[in-house]
């Protein structure tokens, strides 16, 4: 018998092998094309979960026998292809969400327990890997049945990852945000696509707040200023320059080094950095004398060889029922430039705190300007606060600013209102950026001017930075017998507006004039600190033309001179 095998075999291993024919291959490669299309066609496009087309059991066996280095045991397969399942579901999840939240309401099925008699050992005969791979087979074939029941028995992916993210709260104006399923899930999508239910638009969570708008270059405006010069004595002993000082510098300087940036070379007036602090000088006793001056002389701090000559003048303190009465004309800046906190909901807030000191038969209008002015109140006594807070609470920026318009008609109703023996004043709320009308600095100045000799005065409040004027604010202020503060806070706003509104509002004293005449004996240089825009030549003290500043009721004005005694090293 055996040798009859055994010449058969010859026989056929003596015969070529016969080579398939052209139509019998081509019709099984259609056979199997069309197929694989019918099993395919229900299919949405991605990639279909599984393994490749090959036999589990035989590519367990390549794996543990062809390669006898490596063992791996069948419940580490199952346990492979679990962990695969489930970082896909966390990838989707942190690509849906953001966040790695655990995609699976339900702890995930036990991989399938394998015997320890599995193990295949390297070292048995032929007997032992044809029961290992029977074993292999049957723990692959339920693993991969196991794995197959937890997919079709779960819930959608996609709809899973939507029903345990969080909901966003729907943003005003923002679009419905379609997420893209992943593409490891094609089985679930062809399920959402049937259910259109479990497929709901998520709304996108609002955006960010946008960061702070950045101007690398500064536009704030300031006029130029050259520092006094030393003067002789024996040559030029006197020195003439206007009292009234503002404080808006010092103000501004704060700003500037609170934003971490520094202000700008002619923001730094040195006289407003003094007088912007309080300084207990010797009042007059009685308001027949409006002011008193104080002189003392103090060595430099940063000179051995120098002096300091410190002149100190004090104003007469009203009482608040000793004042006159008021009539107020609040001209506030509505335009587009007005928009950010600190400006135009700053300004409201700050003559809030002015309405508070004045009393109920004092009046108070207020006058708009953007594209063009207006008049938002007419003027309503301070007992009739409602009315005014309720004109105040209706503002809002919008359009250009058009502010000599709005400065005329300010003037206008503060004169048809105007008081005999009261206080008759504008107040200007503005960062200075005219830009509609009448910009021209000089002509605004004149026009202030003349509206000064009819009883009405004018001061200047700015707000704001990246179109503040100063330049422009400090010459209206000056010459509508006015005083010119910056406001950065409500802190700043109420020093300004309530606890100096007597020497803001009630004047004591006009066109005060101040001039110190040096003994050439004694002194033989001097300088004045700061004081550069209000310089007055020696001809104009006694020149009633010549506009000077106004001291106000219990106002402070400090002068510091440095001064080089006869003998000392020359400054």
């Amino acid at each position: 018998m055996t040798d009859d095998i055994k010449k058969l075999k010859d026989a056929f291993g003596q015969e070529p092998p016969l080579a398939p024919r052209r139509s019998a291959k081509k019709l099984a490669i259609e056979r199997a094309m069309t197929a694989f299309d019918e099993k395919n066609s229900a299919q949405a496009q991605g990639t279909r979960p599984g393994t490749r087309l090959m036999d589990t059991a035989t590519a367990v066996y390549e794996t543990i026998i062809g390669r006898r280095s490596m063992r791996l045991t069948p419940a580490l397969a199952g346990g492979a292809s679990l962990g695969a399942l489930v970082i896909a579901a966390m990838s989707a999840t942190y690509i849906q969400t953001g966040s790695w939240n655990n995609p699976f309401s339900s702890q995930p099925s036990p991989a399938p327990q394998i015997s320890k008699d599995t193990v295949v050992d390297s070292s048995s005969g032929k007997g032992a890997a044809g029961k290992a791979k029977e074993k292999l087979e049957r723990a692959a074939g339920k693993a991969k049945t196991d794995r197959e029941t937890r997919i079709s028995a779960a819930p959608p992916p996609i709809a899973r990852l939507r029903s345990e993210a969080r909901p966003a709260a729907p943003a005003a104006g923002a679009l419905p945000s379609f997420e893209a399923p992943a593409q490891d899930f094609a089985p679930a999508r062809k399920r959402i696509a049937r259910s259109p239910a479990q497929f709901r638009p998520r709304i996108a969570e609002p955006d960010r707040r946008a960061p702070g708008y950045y101007q690398d270059q500064g536009r704030d405006r300031f006029e130029n200023i050259a520092p006094n010069p030393v003067k002789v004595a024996s040559e030029d002993p006197v020195s003439t320059f206007s009292i009234d000082v503002d404080t808006a510098s010092y103000s501004f300087m704060r700003s500037s080094l609170i934003n971490n940036v520094l202000p700008p070379k002619d923001a730094v007036r040195v006289e407003e950095l003094i007088n912007y602090f309080p300084y207990d000088y010797a009042k007059p006793a009685d308001k027949s004398v409006p002011f008193k001056a104080s002189v003392s002389v103090f060595p430099s701090p940063w000179n051995a060889d120098r002096k300091l000559m410190h002149i100190g003048i004090a104003g007469f303190d009203l009482k608040r029922e000793e004042a006159p009465s008021s009539n107020l004309v609040f001209l506030l800046d509505t335009s587009g430039s007005m928009s950010a906190p600190n400006k135009l909901p700053l300004v409201v807030n700050s003559m809030k705190l002015l309405l508070e000191t004045l009393r109920p038969d004092d009046t108070v209008a207020i006058v708009t300007y953007a594209g063009n002015a207006g008049t938002v109140l007419e003027p309503t006594q301070v007992k009739d606060k409602a009315k005014i807070l309720s004109a105040l609470n209706k503002l809002h920026s919008r359009g250009s600013t058009a502010g000599a318009e709005g400065i005329r008609q300010a003037y206008e109703l503060a004169r048809q209102n105007l008081k005999k023996d009261g206080v008759n004043r504008v107040i200007l709320a503005t960062d200075g950026d005219f830009n509609v009308g009448i910009t021209d600095r000089n002509e605004l100045k004149s026009f202030v001017e003349r509206q000064r000799e009819t009883g009405v005065f004018l001061s200047v409040l700015g707000f704001g930075r990246g179109n503040y004027n100063d330049a422009l604010m400090q010459t209206l202020a000056q010459n509508g017998n006015g005083n010119a503060a910056y406001i950065d806070t409500l802190s700043e706003a109420r020093k300004v507006l309530v606890e100096e509104a007597s020497s803001t509002l009630f004047p004591i004293a006009k066109d005060v004039k101040l001039q110190v005449e040096f003994n050439p004996l004694k002194v033989a240089e001097y300088r004045l600190i700061g004081y550069e825009t209000r310089m007055l030549k020696r001809e104009d003290f006694n020149n009633d033309k010549v506009d000077a500043g106004d001291i106000g009721a219990g106002h402070r004005v400090t002068a510091i001179y440095e001064i080089t005694p006869v003998g000392a090293k020359s400054l």
